[in-house]
């Protein structure tokens, strides 16, 4: 009974490192995108914000589970090692973010607060997917 006290409290640790993890790469799109995130999303139904937001999401919890399926030995350096590599995914993120935005004609983020649907936006959200998975790789 003890060792599962201990393997609930590890969980729900991990679980906060995650959610704060997924909580600023919410912040980072809403810094690099127009409006307020929060209005585009729940109040305006704009898809191309909730495809990016929800591909970002994807990305960190992606990176999140495979850096805690290889954590170090023990709970505290397992959840740093975790929060580490969550930060490096998301400033990947929102480098690759900035880098499509250079690349291509238009501002990004302008396009996400666009009403109607944008391909840039499913290329911005494959690129956030992509990101993940080389992060998630290179932590294996």
């Amino acid at each position: 009974m003890y060792l599962l006290l201990i393997d609930v409290l590890a969980c729900l640790a991990y679980g906060v490192v995650g959610i704060a993890l997924m909580a600023l790469g919410y912040l980072i799109v809403d810094l690099l995108t127009p409006g307020k995130l929060h209005e585009l999303i729940w109040s305006d139904r704009n898809r191309n914000a909730t495809l990016i937001v929800s591909s970002n999401t994807l990305g960190v919890a992606i990176v999140v589970a495979t850096a805690i399926a290889t954590s170090a030995e023990g709970l505290a350096a397992g959840l740093v090692s975790t929060a580490v590599y969550g930060l490096v995914g998301l400033v990947i993120m929102a480098l690759s973010f900035v880098l499509i935005d250079l690349l291509t004609p238009g501002k990004l983020g302008s396009i996400v607060a666009e009403t109607e649907l944008h391909p840039a936006a499913w290329v911005n959200a494959s690129a956030h997917l992509a990101v993940a998975a080389v992060v998630a790789t290179a932590i294996y």
